[in-house]
């Protein structure tokens, strides 16, 4: 099986760079990919990207040596299983509070003995190799999002769950559990507590820590706080934002 490329970019101690993609349509993905990021993730819960553009997609990053990962609409199994069979090398689940919760995420992303993952890998067996089962297990990245103010009581617990390889941060509804704004790039002392609270969590866990921002400039100072992956905007902003630009060049 084609290893997966993120692990060996933590194993070399340098970051992740992933930049999210909300748009349905495979050209847009195909372009996006094309851009050198280390990964991209297409948003299957907030994004507007539902399974028969999930498909479409990554494909398109198959021309690239971008990772795919796919952020699934919920903790259900069905929607992890199609995920990994369509060829995600990742998944983000959203609103992980408990232990339970995420024993039940990572062991869908699991072949038995690990899980109860259903078997059927056409696709992955046909782009990452013939041996895929036999390696799956160890290849496939588990990312549990902590954005609730339970999640992060628990934090402690649920990092402990075998199998869990990351933790990805939701900063806007981890601000609107805690009782503020829901803000990325947020400089609110709770918030940046709460990351801190996580980072050392997975730290003292073994396990990797990502976090969602809008710019370049946040990133890196999340970069230099400890953090293994940083979603640096999105197709969507990307598109608004180059908008947004032109026009104000534009007018007399």
């Amino acid at each position: 099986m084609r290893p997966n490329r993120l692990k060996q970019i933590w194993n070399e101690g340098r970051p992740v760079l992933n930049a999210w993609l909300s748009l349905p349509g495979a050209a847009a993905a195909e372009a996006m990919a094309a851009q050198g990021w280390d990964a991209l993730t297409a948003d299957a819960q907030h994004g507007l990207i539902g399974y028969d553009e999930l498909v479409p997609i990554l494909q398109a990053m198959r021309a690239s040596e971008v990772t795919p990962l796919v952020r699934v609409p919920w903790n259900a199994p069905g929607d992890i299983m199609k995920a990994l069979d369509a060829g995600a090398m990742g998944i983000i689940c959203p609103m992980i509070s408990t232990v339970a919760e995420c024993e039940a995420f990572v062991q869908a992303c699991r072949y038995p003995p690990l899980g109860y993952r259903s078997f059927g890998p056409s696709r992955p067996s046909m782009i990452y190799g013939a041996d895929y089962a036999q390696h799956a297990n160890a290849e496939i990245l588990t990312f549990a999002m902590i954005e609730t103010a339970e999640g992060l009581e628990n934090v402690e617990a649920i990092v402990a769950v075998p199998g869990l390889d990351a933790v990805y941060i939701g900063p806007s509804d981890l601000s609107l559990s805690l009782g503020g704004e829901p803000r990325q790039d947020s400089d609110d002392p709770r918030i940046l507590a709460a990351f801190d609270r996580i980072l050392a969590a997975c730290k003292a866990a073994g396990v990797r820590t990502g976090v969602h921002t809008n710019s370049p400039a946040y990133s890196k100072q999340m970069i230099a706080r400890g953090f293994d992956l940083v979603t640096v905007g999105s197709d969507l902003r990307y598109l608004m934002g180059g908008r947004r630009d032109v026009l104000e060049m534009a007018k007399p």
